[in-house]
């Protein structure tokens, strides 16, 4: 295009500039809107609770009122902005514009592509002011606040648990439907939970162990089970039973002892209806029905259902007698006491 041509162009669609940035625009109405965004001028003020805004009042008031007028023609859902459904629409296109320049991640919205932006900043603007703790974004710090409260406004109808989020009573009402919507990629197998049960199972295909213990050099595949390994070295044992006073290194072990308190014995095997207060001794049961003797020894080849049994086996080749009757004081292959 020539530069009389070009002229005659701006000239025939006439163009405002901004003096601070130089973005122009169609109208000198919307060039005075812009500027406010630079001077931070807030001329409209909502009556019912005064806050202050450059523009777009009507839209705003529309949280106060309910009103949605911009509907989705895909789902049905409603918006009180225009700009909110151009948004959600990509959730049905699939489209991403907004890509972050350090990891080619792409967003639906430049909110959504902010908040990643923390990840590669480690910005953390929210602070929780009882105890600290930053956060990237208030989502995250409004949740963290309902540990310090206890609140917890969510419950579930079938059992009346309740929860702090809606996402966790989601995931607790899969263990009353069955539900396991996260399929392992490499086994078919199914999970409730993508980003703890289904990530954890998958480090069993690719058999990753980055986290080593520096006592013995054992290796794992994730760091709460290196924390839970080191106790086996500094004798930490931080769970204790209310009812006897015996301290235990994991949860899981407190919660099966607890059992033998209760009586309780929540595993039942299918076949002889045999109840279990760990779902680990209903396994090993299950092999007096199956047969099966994963366990074999180096020596002859017998196999038997538990790592247990096994070792008090191998000490007959060696003819070493760890254990000790306690009323005659014999020695013996193994414990005389359950």
């Amino acid at each position: 295009i020539l530069e009389e041509e070009l002229d005659d162009i701006l000239q025939e669609k006439k163009l405002y500039p901004c003096a601070e940035c130089g973005k122009n625009f169609s109208s000198d109405s919307s060039l005075r809107a812009h500027n406010r965004t630079h001077t931070g001028e807030k001329p409209y003020t909502c009556e019912q609770c005064g806050k202050g805004f450059s523009s777009n009042l009507k839209t705003h008031q529309r949280t106060h009122n309910g009103e949605k007028p911009y509907q989705c023609e895909q789902c049905g859902k409603s918006f009180s902005q225009s700009s909110s459904l151009k948004t959600h629409m990509r959730t049905h296109t699939g489209e991403k514009p907004h890509h972050c320049t350090e990891c080619g991640k792409r967003f639906s919205s430049t909110a959504k592509l902010r908040k990643h932006l923390m990840v590669h900043t480690g910005e953390k603007p929210h602070h929780c002011t009882e105890c600290g703790k930053r956060f990237a974004c208030s989502t995250k710090l409004k949740n963290h606040l309902m540990i310090h409260t206890g609140e917890k406004p969510h419950h579930c109808t079938e059992c009346g648990k309740r929860f702090s989020q809606a996402a966790y009573l989601k995931i607790h009402m899969r263990s009353h439907t069955g539900e396991k919507p996260y399929q392992c990629g490499d086994c078919g197998m199914r999970f409730s939970q993508p980003s703890t049960k289904l990530k954890i199972h998958q480090i069993i295909h690719s058999g990753e162990k980055p986290h080593r213990c520096a006592d013995c050099g054992k290796r794992f595949s994730l760091a709460a089970y290196l924390k839970i390994h080191r106790r086996i070295h500094t004798g930490e044992k931080p769970y204790q039973c209310g009812q006897c006073g015996k301290r235990f290194s994991q949860q899981s072990s407190l919660k099966t002892h607890q059992r033998t308190h209760t009586g309780q014995k929540p595993f039942i095997c299918t076949v002889c209806y045999k109840g279990f207060v760990a779902h680990s001794n209903l396994t090993i049961h299950q092999r007096l029905h199956t047969g099966e003797r994963p366990h074999a020894c180096s020596r002859c080849g017998e196999g038997f259902v538990s790592a247990a049994r096994l070792r008090v086996h191998e000490v007959a080749h060696t003819g070493e007698k760890p254990y000790q009757c306690e009323e005659c004081g014999e020695d013996l292959f193994a414990s005389c006491t359950p």
